[in-house]
């Protein structure tokens, strides 16, 4: 009897906490209001087949219990109108489940032909966006382009290619009311793009494109998420997705800067930073390892503002003494930087977890990141050091 009541009881506080609880599903900011009611028909579902297997459990308790003087139950192993109705039942329950989702996924594999392309890049630990330019089509990537000044792998022969928009940092603009096809690729391991309020998302398998489809239908300002574990920056991986009206959506479109700009603005700036001296801290050298630091993910484990991340932040980091997992110290200095890139696993700092990929660097852009780590600044008391160490 004690077993039937708890039974009872499971039953009746699971089904009050998801009636009262606030756990339920954020406002839409799209389309896919057939994702939230298929969500529901399958919570419905479940929890009828939760709520009928368990009270037929504490049913069965209760009615059959042992009782002195009862006779035992006649053995009977098979009950072909039992079956049959557990067979359809069984059934009818799967396609209830199993039909919605076939219909919205078909309509999300449908793309709509006015749709506006959007691509999406992802990379441990960062996103990056690309949109086609005024002849409307994306320009044809292969891996053996990808490099820090070309990290989307733009084939420079492709004339396509040549007038795609590059979107700097990792928000995005859309217009509200328009269908966006959304293209994934991915240069590592597996990435999700997920935007809550949005719903849509894809997992992002390396080698191939992966897409879907949405129309924005809220204007606002949402935060896009990796919803797949890749890797220790994971949690840090964010970008923006920004819904706003066609105007804005406009000038903010006009105000992206092409391949081909970005590719003379890279050039010129690399020969300028080839003409600096080779531990300077000269302004071309540091805007190229600014974009090294973007391009190879270094943001997603080190912050430039002090705040602690995966690794240790930048701010102030050259000229400090860092303590080491082993108890001793290290100078931050150009060699230590260097070494420290060059084989980051050499050396545990204390507090951080030793995660730190090697990273293929040529001497010019290892210069360059270490030159911008300079530019952050030193701890005040080494600056005051080499402040009278210069009189």
């Amino acid at each position: 009897m004690t077993i039937a009541v708890v039974l009872l009881l499971i039953v009746v506080a699971s089904v009050a906490f998801h009636v009262v609880n606030p756990w339920w599903t954020t406002p839409l900011a799209s389309n896919w209001q057939p994702m939230d009611d298929t969500l529901t028909i399958t919570l419905v579902i479940t929890g009828l087949f939760f709520v009928v297997i368990n009270v037929f459990l504490a049913y069965t308790v209760v009615r059959f219990r042992h009782r002195e003087g009862r006779r035992v139950a006649p053995h009977a192993p098979e009950g072909r109108a039992l079956e049959r109705w557990l067979i359809g039942g069984t059934t009818v329950g799967i396609m209830a489940l199993l039909a919605p989702g076939l219909v919205v996924y078909a309509n999300y594999v449908r793309t709509p032909h006015d749709a506006l392309v959007l691509e999406v890049l992802g990379q441990q630990w960062q996103w990056r966006f690309r949109l086609p330019g005024a002849d409307g089509k994306l320009g044809a990537t292969d891996a053996r382009f990808v490099s820090a000044a070309n990290p989307f792998g733009l084939d420079p022969a492709d004339p396509a290619g040549q007038d795609d928009l590059l979107a700097p940092g990792d928000e995005v603009h859309l217009p509200i009311g328009q269908p966006v096809l959304v293209l994934m690729r991915s240069h590592d391991v597996l990435h999700d793009f997920f935007v809550p309020p949005i719903r849509a998302r894809m997992n992002i398998v390396p080698g191939q494109v992966s897409r879907f489809w949405f129309t924005p239908t809220v204007a606002g300002r949402y935060e896009a998420l990796c919803a797949q574990l890749c890797g220790v920056g994971h949690p840090n991986m964010r970008g923006f997705v920004v819904v706003e009206d066609a105007a804005a959506y406009g000038a903010w479109r006009t105000a992206l800067p092409t391949f081909a700009v970005m590719q003379q603005a890279r050039a010129a700036q690399a020969a300028q930073a080839a003409q600096a001296p080779a531990g300077g801290g000269g302004g071309a050298r540091v805007d190229q390892g600014r974009a090294l630091a973007d391009a190879k993910g270094c943001v997603a484990c080190h912050t430039i503002d002090g705040s602690a991340r995966v690794g240790p932040t930048w701010k102030g980091l050259y000229g400090k003494n860092e303590s080491m997992a082993d108890g001793s110290t290290a100078l931050v200095d150009e060699a230590y930087l260097r070494s420290f890139i060059r084989d980051p696993q050499a050396r545990h700092v204390k507090g951080f977890p030793p995660v730190m990929p090697k990273i293929d660097l040529s001497d010019e852009e290892l210069a360059a990141l270490v030159a911008y780590i300079q530019s952050l600044g030193s701890p005040p008391a080494q600056a005051a050091t080499e402040q009278k160490a210069a009189r």
